[in-house]
């Protein structure tokens, strides 16, 4: 049987890194007794018993949990931008032909992108040993190189949020600004989005 993530979205406000550890705490606290947050040594937040991860811009926060890991969660905000000399940089040639074919460039760009990020934070890496030169499934999927983590995205409007889990990932539950009056569930034995209210 899989497993679900957790994942909730809110405003940043002034301080997204503090915000991001706040509502980490707050989901947490619904999945576990008492969590505690740390890092480990290299500043990847930790909550004993669970899996977490944490992405933040400077108009969004993002937290995801589950209670077996790997995870990780990147977000990425849509706006006008170069990023042809990175992807020309960093992606492979498949993923390039992939990117400039996608009817929006820029969010196929970003799709990639926070997948890499995703899969280096399940990963405990980050980008470090050539985690963005690591070919990513197309659209989402399997990760080839590393064949237990799946990658899926979460539809968020102006953002690209990309969640990496165990292949075994039944359900992804999302929730707005941590509201938790009702949330609907799916279950099937591929990643399904379903949204809070």
């Amino acid at each position: 049987m899989g497993s679900s993530v957790h994942v909730w979205v809110a405003p940043a406000g002034a301080e997204p890194r503090g915000a991001a550890h706040e509502l980490l705490l707050d989901l947490a606290a619904t999945l576990a007794p008492a969590p505690r947050l740390s890092h480990d040594a290299g500043g990847r937040p930790e909550v004993p018993g669970l899996a977490v991860s944490i992405s933040h811009t400077h108009h969004l926060v993002v937290v995801a949990a589950a209670t077996d890991g790997p995870i990780g969660v990147d977000l990425e905000e849509v706006y006008p931008r170069d990023v042809r000399p990175l992807a020309v940089r960093w992606f492979s040639a498949e993923e390039l032909t992939w990117t400039n074919q996608q009817p929006d460039e820029l969010v196929a760009f970003l799709q990639l992108w926070t997948a890499k990020e995703a899969v280096g934070k399940a990963l405990g890496r980050g980008l470090r040993g050539s985690g963005l030169r690591r070919v990513m499934p197309l659209g989402g999927g399997v990760v080839e190189s590393e064949p237990q983590l799946l990658v899926t995205y979460v539809p968020w409007e102006g953002a690209v949020l990309a969640v990496a889990a165990p292949v075994g990932l039944t359900e992804i539950v999302v929730h707005h600004d941590t509201a938790l009056r009702s949330v609907d569930r799916s279950r099937t034995s591929l990643p399904v989005v379903v949204r809070g209210n």
